[in-house]
C-alpha cells in the first residue's frame, strides 16, 4: 500500500457503527445483483448478458472519433495491448480508449478519490475522507499545473487521451462499462461523467501522497513523548548504518567551482541539523487525532512506513552474459485488484516529428504515457527516494487568523461543497496558513489545549489552541506530467536527466541504461531547504526562524552517477549518498537491508568471475533471505527451554538457512518469535495511538484518574491504529534497533515488569525465552499443534481484494469480486518483499506489484509480469491470469519489436476514423 481506494469510516466508534449499518444495507442489495451477474441462482440469461455487456471489443474494427488514420490494437494471450498509430494524438487517443475499455471503474473511483468526491459515488460514509482530501486540495493544484505549468505538447497529449476515454463512454450506460456500475445503480443514481485532462494530472498527487516520506515518523516521534524519554525515542530511530549498508551513490559532492554535483568531488563533513525547541507543547492531543485521520485516508499505493519501497538495479554489459546492460525493477505497493499497473506498448509506425513515441512498459490507468519501461534507446526504473518533503507546523490560531512573527495573519479560506449520493450536500471551510492547509480541522475529535471542545467541519474558532498545518512540496504546481512524456522520448543520459529535472513529485530514484552500454542514476525531486530544524518533529509555525527557503535544492546539486567503476547501481530505498553531502535529503531513510543484500548478490557474482544473466536477475528478485534471522537465530538456538513443546519448535531453527520459502516451518516459527520479541521489548511500551487496534495491555493508571491502590493501579488500554500501520512494524529500522542492543543482556529495553500472573523479565535471554514460548502457542492456535504441518505460507497469505465493493460486506460479495488467498514466501525487508506488519499480524500487506527484467538492446528478450492481469472486469479471463505465475516467481516474455508483437498477437482491433 491496506485501504487502497476504499473510502474509510468516520473517526468516532459511534459514527463508524452507524455508517457500517447503512453500508451493509446497501451492500446487501449489491450482493443480490452480483449474485445474478455471476450467474448464481435465478436469472442466468440476464446475468451473462450483463457481464458480457462490459467486456471490451478486441477484434474487428470500431470507430473512434477524432482519429486522423487507422490505429491497430494488438493484444496477446494475456490481453496486454500494443498500440500502433501514425501521430501522437492518435496514439494517446487510442490509449485512452483502450484503458477505459479495460479499467474505467478503477479510473473513475481513482479520480473521485483524488478530487475528494467519493461521496458522489458511495454516499455519506465518505464525507470525512472527501473533506480531508478537499483540504489537501489535490485537484485544485492539478488544475493549476494544467493551466500554468505544463508544456503545450503535454496538454495536447492529455487532451487526446481524454477524448479517447470519452469516445469509449459515449452512449454507454453504467452496466455497459462495468459490473460494479450495474450494482451501484441499484443503490443510487450515480452516472459516470466525462473524463477531463486534469483527472489524469491529479493522479500524480495521489502517488506523491503515498510516497511522501517521513510524515508518519514525524507524528510518531511526537506521540512517543507521552510515554518515552528523549533517549528512548532516539534508541528507536537509530542513525543510518553507512558502514554496513552502502548508499546508492558512493561519493561526490557539490563542486565549489561549478556549483553543481560532481560524482568525483570530495564530500564535506557531516551536515549538522537543528531540532525545533518548544514546538511540542500541547501537541499530543492534536497529533493523536491527526494520526487517526491519516489512518482512515485511502492509501492507493500501500501503507506508508519503514521498510516499504521498491527494488531496482542495473548491471553494465561488462558483467552480463549479453554484453549489454540488464535492468530490473519491482515496486513494492499495496496488493490491489486490479493491479495498480497496466502493461502496454505505445508505438509510432514510423518515429518522426509528428509521431515521436516507440515505448512500452507499465502505465497507470487514467494517465497517458508509460511510467516505467523502455523505448528504442533507453530503459528506466523507479524506486522511492524517501526524501523528506513534508513538515507539520504547530499553529496558534484564533477566530481572526493565525499568529506569525508576533502578528495575527488572516487565513486563506475557501468553502467546499461535498455532494452526497442519496443525501444532502455538506459544506466545509478549508483554512490555510502561510505553511499550508490546517489538516487538523478535518478531525472531529481534536481538542483545544486546556479545553475540551471538538472541532467540527465548519472549523469554528479554536480560541488560543494549537492547530496543525501541513507544508508539502506536492501542494505547489509542478511539471511532473511533462517528465513522463520526456522520459518516454529520451535518447541518452543527457535527455534522461533533462526529463528527470521535471519529475518534481514524488521524489524518486531513477535508474538508467542505454543501447550504447551506459548505465546511470539520478536523484530528482522538489526537496525543501529548511531554515531551521531537521524535519523530524513538528515546528512552531508562529516563529519565522522556521519554515523553508523560497527555492528547493537545485536539480544540478542533486546526486547522480554515470558508469560507476563498480559496474552496477542498486537502489532499494537506502540512503542516496553519504553523510558528507551538502544538503539534507531526509533523516529517515530506509535502513538498507534489501539494498545491501542485492549489492552482495551482484558483487559476489562478479568477484567470482561469473557473468550475470537474465535468469540471474530474475532469481535475485525472488531472494527471500531474512537478515534479522541471521542475527537472532544463533542466540535463539542457545536459549535454555524447559517446556517440551517449545523445545520442539526451537529445534526447527537448527540447520535453517534463513530463507523464507512458503513451505518452511522454520520461517513460520522464526517470524512468530520475531513478532513476539518486538511486542515484548517495544510494542507494549508504546502509546496506544501507535499500537494496533485489538492489541490490549494493562498499564499503570495515570495520576488523578482514579483510586491508586493494589486493586486499581492497572487499567486496560487498547491500541488505536490500523493493524497494517501500527508499530513496531518489524521493518529494517527495527532490525537496527534490536541489533544495536543485541549483545547487551541487561539493556532496559529487554526488561518487562511483572503483570498479573506473568513474571517480570530482567534480561535479553529471559525475553527471548518468553517470546519463543508465546510464538509456540500463537502458531499452535493458527496452524495446529503438529509442527510438521506448519508452513510460513499458511500464515503469510495474500488476498487480492477489489478496490471498492470487495473490501467489506457479505461473503458473497467478496467471493464474487475478490481472489485468493495465496500462500507466499518472502517477507519483511527481504528482496522478495512480501511485506507484513509485525504489530498487526502475518497477512501480506504490500508486494512486488510487478516485476520486470529488461534486456537492453535485445528488447524482445526482456521479461515482465503483473500482479493480477490486464482487465478490471471481475469475470474476465484476464482478471488475475498472471497471478499464479507471479506467485511462483515466473516472468512472461515481453515482445517489443513489431515482428515479435505480431507473433504474440491473438486479437487485433482496428480503430477507424468515423466516415
Amino acid at each position: 500500500m491496506p485501504a487502497n481506494t476504499t473510502a474509510p469510516s468516520g473517526s468516532s466508534d459511534a459514527k463508524k457503527t452507524g455508517r457500517k449499518k447503512g453500508r451493509r444495507a446497501r451492500l446487501f442489495v449489491i450482493v443480490l445483483v452480483l449474485a445474478l451477474v455471476a450467474g448464481v441462482g435465478y436469472g442466468a440469461y440476464w446475468s451473462v448478458s450483463t457481464v458480457r455487456a462490459s467486456y471490451p471489443q478486441t477484434t474487428g474494427s470500431a470507430e473512434l472519433k477524432g482519429l486522423s488514420g487507422d490505429v491497430d490494437v494488438r493484444r496477446d494471450s494475456y490481453g496486454v495491448p500494443q498500440i500502433y498509430a501514425d501521430t501522437d494524438s492518435d496514439l494517446f487517443r487510442a490509449q485512452g480508449f483502450v484503458q477505459a475499455q479495460d479499467r474505467f471503474w478503477e479510473m473513475d473511483v481513482r479520480r473521485h478519490m483524488t478530487s475528494g468526491r467519493l461521496s458522489e459515488m458511495f454516499g455519506s460514509g465518505q464525507v470525512e475522507t472527501d473533506a480531508f482530501l478537499r483540504t489537501l486540495g489535490w485537484r485544485k493544484v492539478a488544475q493549476e499545473e494544467y493551466d500554468t505549468k505544463l508544456d503545450e505538447d503535454t496538454k495536447k497529449n492529455l487532451q487526446a487521451y481524454t477524448e479517447g476515454v470519452n469516445a469509449y463512454l459515449d452512449g454507454k450506460d453504467g452496466k455497459d462499462i462495468s459490473v460494479e456500475y450495474a450494482a451501484l445503480g441499484l443503490t443510487n443514481d450515480y452516472k459516470p461523467t466525462k473524463w477531463d485532462p486534469v483527472d489524469s494530472v491529479a493522479w500524480l498527487k495521489a502517488m506523491a501522497w503515498d510516497l511522501r516520506g517521513n510524515m508518519q515518523d514525524e507524528i510518531d516521534r511526537s506521540l512517543m513523548t507521552s510515554r518515552l524519554s528523549a533517549k528512548q525515542i532516539e534508541d528507536l530511530y537509530p542513525d543510518y548504518p553507512y558502514e554496513k549498508n552502502k548508499p546508492i551513490v558512493d561519493g561526490g559532492a557539490v563542486s565549489p567551482v561549478t556549483g553543481t554535483f560532481d560524482p568525483e568531488a570530495e564530500p564535506a563533513d557531516s551536515i549538522g541539523t537543528q531540532t525545533p525547541e518548544g514546538a511540542t507543547e500541547g501537541l499530543n492531543t492534536q497529533l493523536s487525532a491527526l494520526s487517526d485521520t491519516l489512518d482512515e485516508i485511502p492509501a492507493l499505493l500501500g501503507p506508508n512506513g519503514n521498510g516499504i519501497g521498491s527494488n531496482s538495479w542495473v548491471v553494465s554489459g561488462a558483467h552480463t552474459t549479453t554484453g549489454k546492460p540488464l535492468l530490473a525493477n519491482d515496486p513494492h505497493l499495496a496488493p490491489q485488484l486490479p493491479s495498480l499497473w497496466y502493461q502496454m506498448g505505445l508505438h509510432c509506425r514510423q518515429v518522426s516529428a509528428s509521431c515521436q513515441y516507440d515505448t512500452a512498459g507499465y502505465t497507470f490507468s487514467g494517465m497517458p504515457g508509460v511510467v516505467i519501461g523502455h523505448n528504442q534507446d533507453i530503459a528506466w526504473g523507479f524506486t522511492n527516494l524517501g526524501a523528506d518533503v513534508t513538515d507539520l507546523f504547530l499553529e496558534k490560531v484564533s477566530g481572526d487568523g493565525y499568529q506569525y512573527d508576533g502578528k495575527t495573519e488572516p487565513f486563506i479560506s475557501r468553502e467546499e461543497t461535498i455532494k452526497v449520493a442519496g443525501g444532502r450536500d455538506r459544506k466545509i471551510t478549508v483554512r490555510e496558513t502561510n505553511n499550508g492547509p490546517l489538516v487538523s480541522d478535518r478531525s472531529g475529535e481534536l481538542e483545544k489545549v486546556g479545553k475540551k471542545a471538538p472541532v467540527t467541519n465548519s472549523a469554528p474558532d479554536r480560541g488560543d489552541g494549537y492547530a496543525v498545518s501541513l507544508k508539502w512540496t506536492a501542494l505547489q504546481p509542478g511539471k511532473s506530467m511533462d517528465a513522463v512524456f520526456e522520459l518516454n522520448k529520451a535518447k541518452d543520459f543527457t535527455t534522461f536527466r533533462k526529463a528527470a529535472a521535471h519529475f518534481e513529485v514524488p521524489s524518486q530514484n531513477l535508474i538508467y541504461a542505454d543501447t550504447k552500454g551506459n548505465i546511470g542514476y539520478q536523484a530528482p525531486g522538489t526537496i525543501p531547504v529548511r531554515l531551521k530544524g531537521d524535519g523530524t518533529m513538528p515546528s512552531p509555525g508562529w516563529d519565522p526562524k522556521y519554515g523553508w527557503e523560497k527555492d528547493p535544492i537545485p536539480f544540478d546539486e542533486l546526486p547522480y552517477e554515470y558508469n560507476p567503476d563498480r559496474g552496477y547501481i542498486v537502489t532499494a530505498n537506502q540512503a542516496v549518498i553519504g553523510e558528507g553531502y551538502d544538503h539534507m535529503l531526509t533523516k529517515d531513510w530506509g535502513y538498507g537491508t534489501r539494498s545491501q543484500r542485492i549489492n552482495d548478490l551482484i558483487h559476489d557474482k562478479i568477484k567470482g568471475g561469473e557473468k550475470i544473466s537474465t535468469d540471474d536477475m530474475q532469481t535475485m528478485q525472488m531472494d527471500n533471505q531474512s537478515a534479522i534471522a541471521a542475527k537472532l537465530v544463533p542466540k535463539l538456538k542457545n536459549i535454555a527451554i524447559s517446556d517440551k513443546s517449545v523445545r520442539e519448535a526451537q529445534k526447527l531453527l537448527e540447520g535453517w538457512d534463513y530463507t523464507q520459502e512458503s513451505d518452511s516451518a522454520a520461517a513460520a516459527y522464526f517470524n512468530g518469535v520475531w513478532r513476539n520479541i518486538l511486542m515484548l521489548a517495544f510494542g507494549n511500551k508504546l502509546p496506544k495511538e501507535m499500537r494496533a487496534k485489538g492489541d490490549c495491555i494493562y498499564v499503570e493508571r495515570a495520576a488523578g484518574t482514579g483510586p491508586v491502590d493494589e486493586q486499581n493501579k492497572l487499567v486496560r488500554e487498547c491500541g488505536q491504529r490500523a493493524p497494517d500501520a501500527a508499530q513496531p512494524d518489524g521493518g529494517d529500522r527495527w532490525y537496527e534497533v534490536v541489533e544495536s542492543i543485541l549483545d547487551d543482556q541487561d539493556n532496559d529495553w529487554w526488561k518487562v515488569p511483572a503483570k498479573g500472573r506473568e513474571a517480570a523479565i530482567d534480561s535479553r535471554d529471559e525475553l527471548f525465552a518468553r517470546a519463543m514460548e508465546d510464538a509456540r502457542w500463537e502458531l499452535t492456535a493458527e496452524l495446529g499443534k503438529d509442527i510438521t504441518t506448519w508452513s510460513w505460507g499458511r500464515l503469510h497469505q495474500l488476498t487480492l481484494r477489489n478496490q471498492t465493493l470487495g473490501k467489506e460486506g457479505p461473503d458473497l460479495l467478496q467471493r464474487a469480486l475478490n481472489r485468493g488467498p495465496w500462500d507466499l514466501g518472502g517477507g519483511e525487508a527481504a528482496v522478495d518483499a512480501t511485506g507484513w506488519n509485525a504489530a498487526g499480524g502475518y497477512e501480506v500487506i504490500w508486494v512486488p506489484s510487478m516485476r520486470m527484467v529488461v534486456n537492453v538492446g535485445d528488447w524482445d528478450k526482456s521479461r515482465w509480469i503483473n500482479l493480477t492481469g490486464a482487465s478490471g472486469h471481475a469475470f474476465s479471463a484476464h482478471y488475475t491470469d498472471q497471478t499464479d505465475k507471479w506467485v511462483d516467481g515466473e516472468l512472461l516474455d515481453w515482445s517489443f519489436g513489431e515482428d515479435a508483437v505480431k507473433k504474440s498477437t491473438t486479437d487485433t482491433l482496428t480503430l477507424k476514423k468515423p466516415q
